[in-house]
C-alpha cells in the first residue's frame, strides 16, 4: 500500500541542510505509488478520459544501453547486442495494442517522447520500425506544432542519426551531456568529448530541430565548483535553445552501479548550491530565462513564448518497463523488471503494476507545486478559486513550513502572496517539498 500522508511538522533544520528533495515532475511522486491499483483500475480510467477530450501525450521507454554509467538511476538494461531489442519492440507493440483499444481513435498525440535507456541504441531500421508502430496504433500529429522529443547519447549517434530522426518527424532533440570534467567522467564511467556534442548541435540545427536541449548534473563525484563553471561556459558558447539542471541523487541502495561512487568523492552539499547559483547568474547573464523546474531558455525560445499563453493539460500515457502513465485523477507505473513487464503482456494484461489515485488534497498540493516550481509565486485565493475551497486553510500545515523558510529570506509572503527570493530559487526543490504529504517515499 502506498504510504500514508504525513501530517507530522517538517525538522527545524534549516532547508540549506535539508537531504536534496525530488524534481516533481509531477506529484505525487512514483515513489508514493502502491499495490492496490490494476489493469481494470487503468481501463476505465483511459476510457473515462475521452469525455474530457484533452490532448494525448505518449512517453516510450526503450531501456538498452551499451554500458553502465554509475550515477545512472534509470535501471538500464545494458548490452552491446541490438538484437535483443526485438523482443522488445514486440513486446511494446503488444502493449499499444492493449491500450489503444480503449482510447478514441480521434485523439490525436500532440507530444511523443522517447527516454531511456538510451533510445539512440535501436538501429535506424529499429527507429523507423517503432514510428510505423506507434503510427498504426495511435494518431501521431503531423504539424509543425507536435512536439516530438528523443534524448541521445552523443556518443551513439552521428549525423546519420539526426537525419534520420528529423526524416521520422522528431523536432526536438535532448542531448545527455551531464559534465565535460575529465575527471568526473572517469568517475562515473561515461567518457564523452566535447566535440560530440557541438557537432550534434551544429547537425541540428541546419536540419531544423525546433530545439535542443542539453542536460547537466550538479554534484557529480570529483566534481568541483570551478570545474563545473567550466563546464557551464562551455555549455553557453554552443548556444544551445534550452539547458536542464538536475542533482544527483544518491543512493546505492536501491541502484548498485551507484556502489562504484566513493561518497567520499561527492561535493558537499553547500558547493552544490554554489554550482547552483552560478549557474542562475551565467545564464542570466547569457540571455537565458529560468523556468523553473531546473528548466533554462534562451528568450526566443518558443516555449518562453507558450508561457504567456498558458499551459495545456495532456494526459500521458507510458508505454515500456518502468514507463508511468498520468491522468486526471489516476497515476501508475509500469513494472521495473523486463521479466514481469513481458509476463504480464503474455498473459494479455495492461502492465500495471503500481499506482495511486489522486484525491482532491493530492491535485490541490499537486497545483501549488506546480505553481511554486514555475512561477516562483504562489498566489493561494487564486489556487483556493480554481478548487473551490480555501486554500490556506487547506494547506495550513505546508504554510507553516514554508514560514520557517521565510524566516532564512528563501521566500517572502505578503497576504496571500508567496514568492521565492533569488537565494530561495537555488533550494526550490525544498520549498516545493513543504507540500509533500509522502515525505518518506519521496
Amino acid at each position: 500500500m502506498p504510504p500514508r500522508a504525513s501530517t507530522a511538522p517538517a525538522s527545524d533544520a534549516p532547508f540549506a541542510a535539508a537531504s536534496p528533495a525530488p524534481a516533481y515532475g509531477f506529484y505525487p511522486t512514483p515513489q508514493a505509488m502502491g499495490d492496490g491499483i490494476g489493469a481494470e483500475d487503468y481501463r476505465q480510467a483511459l476510457e473515462h478520459s475521452n469525455a474530457a477530450a484533452r490532448p494525448l501525450s505518449l512517453y516510450v521507454h526503450l531501456p538498452f544501453c551499451q554500458q553502465a554509467c554509475y550515477h545512472c538511476t534509470r535501471r538500464p538494461v545494458t548490452t552491446s547486442d541490438t538484437r535483443l531489442t526485438e523482443a522488445y519492440l514486440t513486446r511494446l507493440d503488444r502493449e499499444m495494442v492493449l491500450t489503444s483499444r480503449h482510447l478514441d481513435a480521434r485523439r490525436e498525440v500532440r507530444s511523443l517522447q522517447w527516454g531511456g535507456g538510451t533510445p539512440t541504441f535501436l538501429t535506424l531500421n529499429q527507429m523507423g520500425d517503432l514510428i510505423d508502430r506507434l503510427d498504426a496504433r495511435f494518431r501521431l500529429a503531423g504539424d509543425r506544432d507536435r512536439e516530438y522529443l528523443i534524448e541521445i547519447d552523443p556518443r551513439e549517434a552521428d549525423v546519420f542519426t539526426l537525419r534520420h530522426l528529423e526524416a521520422l518527424g522528431f523536432n526536438r532533440l535532448s542531448l545527455e551531456v551531464l559534465d565535460l570534467d575529465p575527471e568526473v567522467q572517469r568517475a562515473i564511467n561515461r567518457q564523452q568529448g566535447r566535440g560530440l556534442t557541438e557537432q550534434l548541435l551544429d547537425e541540428a540545427d541546419r536540419l531544423g530541430f525546433n530545439s535542443v536541449n542539453l542536460n547537466l548534473i550538479l554534484g557529480l563525484p570529483r566534481q568541483t565548483l570551478g570545474g563545473f563553471v567550466a563546464t557551464l561556459d562551455q555549455v553557453i558558447a554552443m548556444a544551445p535553445s534550452r539547458l536542464s539542471l538536475f542533482q544527483y541523487q544518491h543512493h546505492p541502495e536501491r541502484f548498485p552501479h551507484q556502489r562504484q561512487i566513493r561518497p567520499e568523492d561527492l561535493p558537499a552539499p553547500l558547493e552544490v548550491q554554489g554550482m547552483l547559483q552560478a549557474a542562475i547568474e551565467r545564464l542570466a547573464a547569457a540571455g537565458y530565462v529560468h523556468l523553473g523546474h531546473d528548466r533554462f531558455v534562451r528568450g526566443d525560445d518558443r516555449l518562453a513564448r507558450a508561457l504567456v499563453t498558458g499551459r495545456d493539460r495532456h494526459d500521458l500515457v507510458g508505454l515500456g518497463v518502468t514507463a508511468v502513465s498520468r491522468l486526471e485523477d489516476l497515476h501508475v507505473r509500469n513494472p521495473q523488471k523486463l521479466e514481469d513487464y513481458e509476463a504480464a503482456l503474455e498473459r494479455g494484461e495492461l502492465p500495471t503494476a503500481v499506482g495511486h489515485r489522486l484525491s482532491l488534497d493530492d491535485r490541490l498540493r499537486s497545483a501549488a507545486i506546480e505553481r511554486l516550481m514555475c512561477d516562483l509565486h504562489l498566489d493561494l485565493a487564486e489556487l483556493g478559486a480554481a478548487f473551490g475551497l480555501d486554500a490556506e486553510a487547506h494547506l495550513a500545515g505546508p504554510l507553516a513550513r514554508l514560514a520557517r523558510a521565510e524566516s532564512q529570506g528563501l521566500i517572502a509572503c505578503r497576504g496571500a502572496q508567496w514568492r521565492v527570493t533569488p537565494t530561495g530559487r537555488l533550494l526550490i526543490r525544498q520549498l516545493a517539498a513543504a507540500f509533500d504529504a509522502y515525505p518518506a517515499a519521496s
